[in-house]
């Protein structure tokens, strides 16, 4: 999975005035837990943008002032009610040999034969939990809709799972491949088509 380096300063002070003013200077106010003392720290919201305003997941470095350098994944995001600025970040320190949980995105690969025939391919679900080590992290989970045909379902038992492990039971629907409206009109149509001819023969 792709990094994106956050280069941050350890914060002295945890109180709401301290916080306001960080926050008055265009820097996030941020905590990193999972080490063996919570690390408080800010940094500047542009520094944020490529992390959080992406469709994609992303590990961090978080860079301190002094040298300390963290692997971690963003845990928790607060975004202010009115301008949709970034409030708080809460982020969980990785180790090299602790698996973590993290949300992946989902990608369709591959020519489904029902879409090319006017069904219409719906994506159920558009990020998947999987557990894994951090060097194992997939940037994407890969949905292979080759020969899917109208009325299809892809479920999670058909997606490859290599040094990973998704997070969700066996019966979860990834993606499917419905008949348009179309295609169901062109259908009854044609069966009046020929339950009127079957009449006509008949008489």
């Amino acid at each position: 999975m792709k990094s994106i380096t956050i280069k941050g300063s350890q914060r002295e002070s945890v109180g709401k005035s301290s916080t306001k003013a960080l926050r008055n200077a265009g820097k996030v106010p941020c905590v990193l837990y999972g080490g063996d003392t919570p690390i408080h720290f800010s940094a500047d919201e542009l520094a944020f943008s490529k992390l959080v305003y992406t469709p994609d997941v992303h590990t961090a470095v978080i860079d301190l002032e002094g040298g300390q350098t963290f692997s971690a994944i963003l845990q928790d995001i607060q975004f202010h009610p009115v301008n949709d600025s970034i409030m708080h970040i809460d982020f969980y320190q990785l180790h090299d040999d602790k698996e973590v949980t993290v949300e992946v995105p989902v990608k369709v690969t591959g020519n489904s034969p029902g879409v090319m025939a006017g069904g219409v391919l719906r994506l159920n679900n558009r990020k998947l939990k999987v557990k894994a080590l951090p060097s194992n992290l997939p940037d994407y989970i890969y949905a292979d809709i080759s020969g899917m045909e109208m009325g299809n379902k892809k479920y999670i038992t058909a997606i490859a799972q290599e040094n990973f492990k998704i997070m969700h039971p066996d019966n979860t629907v990834v993606c499917q491949v419905r008949i348009s409206r179309a295609a169901m009109k062109a259908a009854q149509e044609a069966a009046k088509a020929e339950k009127a001819a079957k009449g006509g023969k008949k008489k």
